[in-house]
C-alpha cells in the first residue's frame, strides 16, 4: 500500500505490479480501477472493483485501484466527482512515474464508471495538461455507471473501445437509463439478466464478461 501527494493530501494506492516488476519487460498494460460512491460506503475493496483487479491481474497487467479522496487513508472530503476525477488523473502520473508500461485499461463500478468515464476523456482530450500523453486507452470499462444520478449527456466515448455492463435487476441506477446512454454512445453492452447492482452471487459471470469484452482476454 502506498500513500501518494495528492491536490487533497495524500491518496491511498494499492498497485499489483506483474512478477513484483513494475517494468516487467513482458507487461505493457495497466488497468486503473475506479469504486463506487463513498457516501454509500464505496471503497477500493468493493467485491466488483475486486472483480476487476483479479481480471486485469489473471490478463496480465499491472493493477492499480485507490481510495477516493475522504475514504480509508485518503484524505479530503467527497467531491461528487469533479474532485474524483482528479484523484484518479493524479493517480494516473504516479503510474507513469512508477512503470513504463502505456497500454491503458480502465474500469470503473457505479459512481466510479462515472468518473472513468471522466477519467477517459481527460486521458483522451488533455493528456498533455496532465502530462501523461504517452497513454493509450485500449478499454474503457464501465459497471453499473451512475448515468442516471450524475449528468452524463455530454460524455463523449471511443465506441470500439468502450463498453458497458448492467444487471437487468438493479435496484439502483434505472437499467434503461444504462442501456439509452449506451446506445446514444453505439457501445457494446452485456446485460446480466437477473443481477441487481452490486451482482450478488453473480460475480463469476462478470469477471467472464470482462474477458469477452477486454482486448486482453480476445
Amino acid at each position: 500500500m502506498h500513500l501518494i501527494p495528492a491536490p487533497a493530501g495524500v491518496l491511498e494506492v494499492d498497485a499489483l505490479w506483474q512478477q513484483d516488476n513494475p517494468n516487467d519487460p513482458n507487461t505493457d498494460t495497466v488497468a486503473l480501477l475506479c469504486h463506487p460512491n463513498p457516501l454509500f460506503d464505496g471503497t477500493m475493496n468493493n467485491k466488483v472493483v475486486t472483480t476487476m483487479y483479479r481480471f486485469a491481474r489473471d490478463s496480465g497487467m499491472h493493477v492499480v485501484r485507490f481510495n477516493f479522496r475522504g475514504v480509508g487513508q485518503s484524505t479530503g472530503e467527497h467531491d461528487y466527482a469533479d474532485g474524483e476525477v482528479v484523484d484518479a488523473m493524479t493517480v494516473l502520473q504516479w503510474i507513469a512515474e512508477q512503470t513504463g508500461a502505456r497500454k491503458l485499461w480502465l474500469g470503473g463500478f457505479s459512481f466510479g464508471g462515472y468518473v472513468t468515464a471522466r477519467v477517459a476523456e481527460q486521458v483522451l482530450e488533455a493528456s498533455h495538461i496532465w502530462d501523461v500523453s504517452d497513454f493509450e486507452i485500449i478499454n474503457i470499462a464501465l459497471i453499473a455507471p451512475s448515468v442516471e444520478k450524475n449528468d452524463s449527456s455530454d460524455i463523449d466515448l471511443p465506441a470500439d473501445k468502450t463498453f458497458e455492463i448492467y444487471g437487468n435487476a438493479d435496484e439502483v441506477i434505472d437499467p434503461a437509463k444504462m442501456q439509452a446512454f449506451a446506445d446514444r454512445l453505439g457501445i457494446a453492452v452485456s446485460v446480466v439478466d437477473g443481477a441487481g447492482h452490486f451482482f450478488h452471487g453473480r460475480l463469476s459471470e462478470l469477471k467472464k464478461l470482462l474477458e469477452h469484452h477486454s482486448i486482453s482476454g480476445r
